[in-house]
């Protein structure tokens, strides 16, 4: 009997130690395991929040007009001997297009040069005899008829001179439109007849289309409750407002100008109103009949405060922007965005100066989620691969 309770005491205790074995070491274990690891930090891309004197554009659609668009048309009727431009070439004003032959005007000239030569002659005979016949009548020899009849006949061939010099000068004026020149400087178009064929002003097409390139205009649009504030800064700056013209993309500046004018009478069916602005398109980035974005400068807002416009996201309650506190954990923050341009958004509200916010990388974050900002390269590859992963709405 003893040496039974002296074994059942030995396997309690035995059991005991072997609990307290479990409770030290095997079940935190357990624990540890069965509890979830935190979720790793969201790479993502920050930018800060810059303030400098942000310029105020007012943006609109427009298109390119050429400033001089002429249709090179023959004024006389002949054939077409030589073309002596190439399409798209650039030419100046008085440049030679084309050549229409010429002969048959020469020869015009040529019969009234002779006209003129024989009425100049006879007109020295019928002086030469007048002088005779007023000697003559002097001396009583001559009748007054006839000395009557030989000055009208002098008067005559002095008109018929008249007569044949302006018949000169008009084949003359013939003669130099078989050449027909550029009337401005400018590129020209496609071409509209070939060599030997006959052109006269009733041809449509006329020659070739000469446009004038640089300078250049563009007319756009913008909706006339701007119309005062427009008017304002006129008043105040005293000077042409500045336009910048953009691609259709709004990623390229194609040239930059001044506004010319401000149309005399709102678009009734469209509550808009024409704009007119000057370009001095050096470079030909502006093409007649090009549809452009227009920005018209308007003001400068002082100290701004700016941040790359992927940062801002539209939510059912507006725009906000994730904001990077500094324990790495992100926030969402409403902001008023007062335009966005050039790829920046300026702020009217909700941030300041020098905070972090969330460039590129949001579509994994929550207000709380730990982030790890990435640069450079890094930053590139990251937030690309997170793109390729990221679900499709």
């Amino acid at each position: 009997m003893k040496k039974r309770v002296i074994v059942t005491a030995a396997l309690l205790i035995a059991a005991i130690a072997a609990g307290g074995v479990y409770l030290t070491h095997f079940q935190p274990l357990e624990r540890a395991a069965a509890a979830p690891a935190p979720p790793p930090a969201v790479p993502i891309v920050a930018g800060t929040v810059d303030q400098h004197d942000v310029p105020i554009y007012l943006s609109g659609v427009g298109t390119v007009i050429a400033y001089n668009t002429d249709v090179v048309r023959a004024q006389i009727q002949g054939q077409i001997i030589s073309i002596n431009f190439t399409e798209g070439q650039t030419v100046h004003a008085g440049d030679l297009l084309a050549q229409i032959d010429p002969r048959p005007y020469q020869a015009l000239i040529d019969q009234y040069t002779a006209n003129l030569e024989r009425d100049q002659a006879q007109l020295v005979n019928a002086q030469a005899n007048l002088t005779r016949y007023t000697t003559l009548g002097e001396k009583g020899w001559a009748t007054p008829q006839l000395l009557e009849t030989q000055k009208a006949q002098v008067g005559q061939l002095q008109a018929a001179i008249k007569a044949d010099q302006a018949l000169i000068d008009a084949a003359k004026v013939q003669l130099s439109f078989t050449r027909l020149t550029s009337p401005i400087d400018g590129v020209v178009g496609i071409r509209q007849i070939d060599v030997g064929n006959i052109i006269s002003p009733s041809s449509t097409n006329g020659l070739v289309v000469v446009t004038q390139i640089n300078p250049i205009s563009l007319i756009f649009t913008l909706p006339e409750t701007v119309l005062p504030r427009i008017q304002q800064q006129q008043e105040k700056t005293k000077a042409p407002l500045a336009v910048l013209a953009y691609s259709q993309d709004d990623t390229t500046l194609l040239d930059q100008g001044v506004l010319g004018l401000v149309n005399n009478e709102i678009l009734q069916t469209t509550g808009s109103i024409q704009l007119k602005a000057n370009f001095a398109n050096q470079q030909h980035k502006l093409w007649p009949g090009e549809l452009v974005n227009a920005r018209l400068l308007v003001d400068t807002r002082q100290n701004g405060l700016t941040v790359a416009a992927s940062a801002v996201q539209q939510g059912p309650n507006g725009a906000y922007v994730y904001v990077v506190n500094p324990n790495d954990t992100v926030e969402t923050r409403p902001v008023k965005v007062a335009q966005i341009s050039g790829g920046q958004a300026l702020i009217d509200s909700g941030l300041t100066a020098n905070e972090q916010v969330v460039v590129d990388g949001q579509y994994k974050l929550q207000p709380g989620t730990r982030v790890t900002m990435l640069h450079g390269k890094a930053a590139q590859e990251a937030i690309a691969q997170s793109a390729q992963q990221a679900p499709i709405p």
